[in-house]
């Protein structure tokens, strides 16, 4: 199956701090890829890397074809991304949104109308397009996110983080969105999270990002294999260590609550 990203000794200094260290990995077209980790394990900052919002101190990367350094207008068409902090404008409604989305996107004018009131519809806010977005929960204004995402038809759609603090029934219909349009669409779907039952349940492969570097990537059933473990939360552990550095080691505690939450 044909890559559709490529990440190849990738690294990202800030002054003496490595963030990013030298790591390599491809997607495949289509594929559901997550990114598991605690908070300082590099993902976001890998993410933006992908996304072109941030140079790497070394390293290449092509995303759909198109190499990050310089093809960056043709790579930020090829994806969409819903990032971990809202972007949407609460002072717009949410059929605005999505509006000014298309006119920066160059969403095809015949099309523009019809696409917009599909993908409201996918993630059930139809009935709320006029409303402004200040009005709406955190949840709903996840779902636009998603929308606004998937709007300009992109390859892939990178999530930063997707359903953090979102409820167990919000973040169980955000992944039943994006598993439609991956099939319907075959579009990519590349996400960081802490919920490792969210990794487990989604994705077809999953990279364990640590300290900057990929400590080994495959299915959960190969992960599991690999470590002969019973869970992808008992693979990481024994594949990370318990010593954990002493920062990330309450985020330790949040990813196996978060998994006992998705679990619920």
């Amino acid at each position: 199956m044909e890559n559709i990203i490529e990440v190849k000794n990738l690294t990202k200094k800030f002054a003496d701090f490595v963030a990013v260290d030298n790591i390599s990995f491809d997607v495949k077209k289509g594929e559901i890829f997550a990114f598991l980790g605690p908070n300082g394990a590099g993902k976001s900052t890998t993410i933006k890397m992908l996304t072109t919002m941030l140079h790497s101190t070394d390293g290449d990367i092509k995303i759909n074809g198109f190499d990050t350094k310089i093809n960056q207008d043709d790579v930020r068409r090829s994806f969409g991304i819903v990032f971990q902090d809202p972007s949407l404008d609460d002072e717009l409604t949410a059929y605005e949104n999505m509006e000014l989305h298309s006119v920066l996107y160059n969403v095809d004018k015949k099309n523009r109308k019809n696409r917009i009131e599909d993908l409201l519809k996918l993630v059930e806010l139809w009935e709320k397009r006029k409303d402004l977005v200040k009005t709406f929960s955190g949840g709903m204004k996840r779902r636009l996110e998603i929308a606004r995402g998937l709007l300009h038809h992109p390859k892939i759609i990178f999530l930063d983080e997707p359903t953090l603090g979102l409820d167990p029934q919000t973040r169980n219909l955000m992944w039943e969105y994006l598993k439609k349009m991956n099939k319907e669409e075959n579009i990519t779907v590349f996400f960081s999270t802490h919920y490792m039952e969210e990794a487990a349940k989604i994705a077809d492969r999953v990279a364990i990002i640590d300290h900057g570097k990929i400590i080994t990537m495959g299915t959960v059933d190969e992960l599991q294999q690999k470590t002969k473990t019973d869970s992808l939360e008992e693979a990481f552990l024994k594949l990370t260590g318990s010593a954990i550095r002493e920062e990330q080691a309450g985020n330790l505690d949040q990813m196996r609550a978060r998994s006992r939450i998705w679990r619920k």
